[in-house]
């Protein structure tokens, strides 16, 4: 197997992308409950 940096580089990039993603949701859901206690 070669190993290529350039698809390694590109696959950490991928990976670090989608965790920002998933906090960017769970951040908008955290927000979303809590706003919907806050008005009740």
């Amino acid at each position: 197997m070669v190993h290529d940096p350039k698809k390694n580089q590109n696959n950490e990039e991928y990976i670090l992308k989608d965790n920002a993603k998933t906090k960017t949701g769970a951040g908008l859901i955290i927000g979303v409950i809590l706003s919907g206690l806050y008005f009740e």
